[in-house]
């Protein structure tokens, strides 16, 4: 149970104390979205521990006195630095919250509102290009980082949308061998991620060639990995070294794990405006791709996971869905020959400092048979550049005993130089010092 649940008492959209009751049957009414119903709570959970009241203590306040204590409570956020957008949200949820429990008409909260430009952003935003963006995936360091890279571009998959993907909803396309897959969103999603499906608006969308690739080549890394994967697990888990490699996969990738991998890709890809490279920017990069090639509005729109007007949705139902997919197919997000591609990503490696490309990528793939120029030049890159990551698994390791052998469970993660002493003496073990300065270390399991 989550903290603003337990002190607000709620469970699911109703509550024990009446005046959060109130405004949770109000929005349930509207909306009912579960990210605006945590939205509220949040905001009101941070509301009374800043007048020190309780909920039902606030709705006995005067008029004049809730006002006051709502201003307040708003310039207080922005003093903090919180956004124009979120503070004006805030005082919306607040004002909300009073008037379902009667501040109406002439008891009506009067409060001001920030002023917010209508191209206000707080945070700057940089939109790659395509040729950009295949730069970052070729710098992710992995199968897995390069499809999500892939997929959140040409799919145009919200970052909340992505993570509570499973398995199941792409099996089948992805064993039918199709370039362009099918990706459904639907309201179920929430389960897993509050903001999943926004709006709950079920609408389906497609990954090209090039990110269903690479999510093949992902999963099968990870059927090596963990023994398979079951329908209900996460598309893409988490590899966070605080859990276990069975709680890994079964927990998706987090929100703020993504972003950092994004920035960290783009960081690597030699990108000046790293920092400001989001998975909304490749959001933001499908949405041009799709008018760069003319797609209809009404498609772009629905493409996007956007509300169509009237009854327009009802034009997308299943029957329409191959004329989707042919028209997707038609979209050309990469530009460029693929020989155009090669000479783009042995340019950026050796802008990195890979020497001798050319007689790598050969003895690259004199080594390893079948594997194609492109795929011989990304593992190149990552090998160089020390970008590989090294997923913190749970192995077993046969050591010798004087009686018997013993299989014993260890955990290991990457740390910088700096950060091994505290480890070694929480008893940690160097396995292998890695090219990018860092080091692999491991302990016995608990």
């Amino acid at each position: 149970m989550k903290k603003w649940e337990n002190l607000l008492k709620v469970n699911g959209w109703r509550s024990d104390i009446t005046s959060v009751d109130n405004v949770l049957r109000h929005y349930s009414r509207k909306v009912r979205s579960e990210k605006t119903r945590e939205n509220v709570c949040v905001t009101l959970t941070s509301f009374c521990k800043f007048s020190t009241l309780n909920p039902d203590a606030l709705v006995q306040l005067t008029p004049e006195e809730a006002s006051r204590r709502c201003q307040d409570f708003t310039d207080h956020l922005r003093d903090k630095g919180y956004s124009i957008r979120y503070v004006n949200v805030s005082q919306a949820y607040l004002k909300a919250f009073f008037k379902a429990n009667g501040y109406e008409n002439e008891k009506k909260l009067k409060t001001e509102r920030y002023y917010q430009p209508s191209r206000y952003r707080k945070k700057a935003e940089y939109v790659p290009t395509p040729e950009e963006i295949e730069r970052i995936g070729y710098a992710s360091g992995s199968a897995k980082n390069r499809a999500i890279i892939l997929m959140l571009f040409t799919s145009g998959l919200r970052n909340s949308t992505l993570r509570a993907l499973l398995y199941k909803d792409v099996k089948k396309e992805l064993e039918r061998g199709l370039n362009v897959v099918k990706i459904p969103v639907y309201p179920e999603m929430k389960k897993v991620s509050s903001a999943a499906c926004k709006g709950n608006i079920p609408y389906h969308t497609f990954m090209d060639a090039n990110a269903a690739k690479s999510l093949r080549e992902y999963l099968e890394e990870r059927r090596k990995d963990f023994g398979g994967i079951a329908d209900e697990e996460p598309l893409f888990c988490s590899d966070s070294n605080l859990l276990s490699a069975v709680k890994q996969r079964l927990t998706p990738v987090s929100k703020n794990g993504l972003e950092r991998m994004v920035k960290r890709a783009a960081k690597q890809a030699g990108m000046e405006q790293w920092e400001d490279v989001t998975p909304k920017c490749l959001r933001k990069a499908f949405e041009s791709a799709l008018r760069n090639n003319r797609l209809d509005v009404k498609d772009q729109e629905f493409l996007m996971g956007h509300i169509l007007e009237k009854s327009q949705d009802a034009y997308y139902d299943s029957s329409k869905s191959e004329d989707l997919r042919t028209k997707y197919a038609k979209i050309v997000f990469f530009s460029g020959t693929q020989q155009d591609k090669l000479e783009m990503v042995k340019v950026f490696a050796e802008t990195l400092g890979v020497k001798g490309i050319e007689l790598k990528v050969q003895k690259m793939k004199e080594k390893q048979k079948g594997l194609d120029e492109m795929e011989a030049l990304g593992e190149i890159v990552r090998e160089e550049l020390g970008i590989k990551p090294f997923e913190t698994r749970m192995v077993k390791r046969k050591e010798k005993d004087e009686d018997c052998d013993n299989h014993k469970k260890y955990e290991s993660k990457i740390v910088e130089e700096k950060e091994l002493l505290p480890h070694i003496d929480d008893g940690w073990e160097i396995i292998k010092e890695l090219k990018n300065g860092k080091l692999a270390i491991r302990r016995e399991a608990a």
